[in-house]
């Protein structure tokens, strides 16, 4: 979220330019009736909607006037800043939703699948399983176990950059295709098989193989490729559960714990610092005018519709410069002259007002017809101008710019405090520290609103809940408890 607002082009002051063009007509041509006869009699002429720009960045809004166009007026301080607050309103709606539903998932699996709640085997990355009974042998041993797992985090990390920042991008691909194939089939299986067993629901093993086999293929096209974006939501929803459930299951009990508190020291230090990997990653996305992994980022909108936009909008400009220099070009020239003209493009619109750059099209159109119009009138001139823009509609655009996003990680160590907290077998303390990470979001979502740049997401949500669910399983549970004992109701 860059914490811009756009106004959509008024419709209008196009029609305002064009009636000043038709005007321009008659006092050339003669009457209506001898325009309009003219243009009918060209076959080759084509008019279409004109095309919409998605401005995201502009802080204007329409005014309608008396006379009819809508007149542009900028927004004082405070609209702005009320036009932004309820914009991260609603991002803080639709993060509610996905966030919810992952915590969800993985409260109910370690409730009903008794398998994610018992540790008996480890991971690499944790030597130390923290078997002594004595507090201060499994608080070193939790923290030597974090040091290691985060190094090999750090490690990952900027080994992630320095491929990026190399533009290895089919190295890092196969390297996310890999862990998605895993996590949809190894870890889907094996999620599946304990599910079938804690309900005692038979299942033969080719029916399960068919399952899976569907069930992995469609994820991977649609996270790695095109597909619904309702589908990819869901399938990063489950893939964000499936790994927090595989840390909670693998990670001893005082080491996850130790580890939500580094990784969120680390999320801080990588977003903030002026040499962070995360910022040098969004910075370097940003300069390259590229979209980061969809395998990495869970998006309110589809990331793929903006290459489609904006090729469309090269050839739109393409076909008005044509039309302007009163030529008729093959796709190969034109094809030839998209690479140019996009490099161009800054230079091109230089110097003039928005107003006039909006109006461009209908003018080029207005243009054009007088052409066909005069050539009509005089038989010896040559015929081969005609209008070939094409109607170009960019919401995705815009959608695009103004979309969500939260990196995939902030999703897996949300659901694993609160699935930890699950474990526990207390609702107390499992609703507080949901409660607490949504409050934690609303501030994150708050504060990028305010300083409109990219923050880390973990630190605040993170502290919150770790805070609320140890303050309340020291002192609410067991305050709750003694009124309990003593038959007093509150």
């Amino acid at each position: 979220m860059d914490g811009h607002v756009g106004a959509s082009t008024s419709s209008s002051r196009l029609n305002g330019s064009s009636g000043g063009e038709q005007r321009k007509q008659q006092n050339n041509y003669g009457s209506n009736e001898q325009v309009d006869g003219s243009i009918l009699d060209v076959p080759n002429v084509v008019i279409r909607p004109a095309r919409r720009r998605a401005r995201s960045t502009d802080a204007t809004i329409g005014a309608r006037s008396e006379d009819g166009p809508r007149v542009p007026r900028e927004l004082n301080p405070e609209e702005l800043d009320e036009e932004v607050l309820k914009y991260g309103a609603q991002h803080v709606i639709k993060l509610f939703v996905p966030v919810s539903l992952c915590m969800l998932v993985v409260v109910a699996t370690i409730n009903s699948v008794k398998f994610y709640s018992t540790t008996d085997v480890y991971l690499l990355y944790t030597p130390f399983h923290e078997l002594s009974p004595d507090p201060g042998v499994k608080f070193w041993n939790a923290l030597a176990n974090s040091l290691i797992l985060m190094t090999v985090v750090v490690i990952m990390t900027i080994l992630l950059i320095v491929l990026y920042k190399q533009r290895c991008y089919k190295i890092i691909h196969s390297w996310l295709i890999l862990s998605s194939f895993m996590l949809l089939f190894i870890f889907s299986y094996l999620y599946l098989e304990e599910f079938l067993r804690a309900y005692n629901i038979p299942m033969d093993y080719p029916t399960t193989l068919l399952i899976l086999w569907n069930f992995g293929v469609a994820g991977m096209m649609a996270i790695h490729w095109k597909g619904p974006l309702i589908l990819q939501q869901g399938y990063l929803i489950f893939v964000a559960a499936l790994m927090a459930l595989v840390f909670i299951k693998y990670l001893p009990e005082w080491t996850a714990w130790a580890v939500l508190g580094a990784i969120s020291v680390w999320d801080l230090i990588a977003v903030l610092t002026p040499k962070g990997p995360l910022r040098i990653l969004v910075e370097t996305a940003q300069e390259r005018n590229e979209q980061i992994f969809p395998a990495l980022i869970y998006s309110s909108t589809v990331l793929y519709t903006v290459l489609g936009a904006k090729s469309a909008t090269t050839s739109d400009r393409v076909d008005v410069e044509n039309i302007e220099n009163g030529a008729e070009q093959s796709p190969q020239e034109a094809e030839g002259q998209a690479t140019s003209s996009a490099g161009s493009a800054s230079r091109t619109d230089a110097g003039f007002t928005e107003e006039w750059s909006e109006s461009r099209v209908e003018r080029v159109r207005s243009r054009q017809i007088e052409v066909q119009a005069s050539n009509g009138q005089n038989a010896n001139r040559s015929t081969h101008y005609r209008t070939t823009t094409t109607a170009t509609e960019t919401p995705q655009l815009e959608a695009q710019e103004r979309g969500i996003k939260l990196g995939l990680g902030d999703f897996i160590f949300y659901s694993v405090l609160v699935g930890k907290a699950s474990s526990y077998g207390d609702w107390i303390t499992t609703i507080a520290c949901f409660v607490a990470i949504l409050i934690g979001l609303c501030l994150t979502l708050l504060l990028l609103a305010i300083w409109r740049k990219a923050l880390p997401a973990l630190p605040i949500s993170i502290t919150f809940g770790l805070l609320f669910c140890f303050a309340t399983s020291a002192v609410v549970q067991p305050f709750m408890d003694s009124l309990s004992d003593k038959q007093v109701f509150i």
